[in-house]
């Protein structure tokens, strides 16, 4: 399991690896996932595919 961070903006910050795969991702993608409650690299991960999922 992923270091739990504060939030996502913490966790971009404190990780690379989670910004740097934040950052490979569209616009749409990075503003609907600021919206949410996502604190380690697992959990973006699991948001990313989600949203996949939904399209």
């Amino acid at each position: 399991m992923s270091e739990m961070h504060l939030d996502l903006t913490d966790l971009l910050d404190q990780d690379i690896s989670s910004f740097e795969y934040f950052q490979s991702l569209s616009g749409k993608q990075r503003k609907r996932l600021m919206d949410m409650d996502i604190r380690s690299f697992d959990e973006l991960q699991e948001a990313v595919k989600r949203l996949r999922e939904q399209n």
